[in-house]
Parts: structure tokens; C-alpha cells; sequence
């Protein structure tokens, strides 16, 4: 549980980051967006350097499950667009692969 905590954590900021140079680039915001959003996505790249899961690949595989349920949440939630049957469908299916990658047997 601690490691999906972190995976939370970490979407929360590379959301949070991401954002800073979308609002620059595309809602023409000023550069100083750009300071919350590199110490954001800092903290998000710090953040996946805890789990122990034996590769980061497995890592960042695992992790970008719980990136597509923070995106999501994002998108409903700030963007105000609520996601369909079909997003729903595809994150229950990522979130499975996920839980597949992080606790299916190993050799």
C-alpha cells in the first residue's frame, strides 16, 4: 500500500507540473508558472525512486496506471469533464495490469 501511495503522490505532482508549462504554452500564463511546475515535476521524478519493485521499468510500468486514474480525476474534477464508459472501461483495465505488474509472481 505505501507504494501506491507514492504512485499517487508522484501523479499528483506530474499532473501539477505538466500543468505549469501547459499554462505558459497554452493558456498564455506567465513564465513564472514554470517555477512550481520544475520543482513539481522534481518531486515527482524523486518520488519513483522510492519503490522497491526490483526495475525501474517495472517501476514506471506500474506507476502509469495510477497516472491515467490521476488524470482522470484531474480532468473531472478541474476541468470539469466528466469521463465516459469508455474511460472508465480502459482505466479499470490499466489498473488490473498494474496490480498484475506489482504483485504477480516472481521467479
Amino acid at each position: 500500500m505505501k507504494t501506491l501511495l507514492i504512485y499517487a503522490v508522484a501523479a499528483l505532482f506530474e499532473i501539477g507540473g505538466c500543468f505549469g508549462l501547459y499554462a505558459v504554452l497554452r493558456l498564455h500564463k506567465s513564465p513564472l508558472w514554470l517555477v512550481p511546475g520544475l520543482m513539481c515535476l522534481m518531486a515527482f521524478a524523486w518520488l519513483l525512486t522510492l519503490p522497491d519493485n526490483g526495475a525501474a521499468g517495472r517501476t514506471y510500468a506500474a506507476y502509469g496506471a495510477i497516472y491515467i486514474a490521476a488524470s482522470f480525476g484531474w480532468m473531472w474534477l478541474i476541468e470539469k469533464q466528466k469521463p465516459d464508459l469508455w474511460d472508465g472501461a480502459g482505466l479499470l483495465i490499466c489498473l488490473i495490469g498494474a496490480g498484475l505488474i506489482l504483485w504477480g509472481p516472481r521467479a
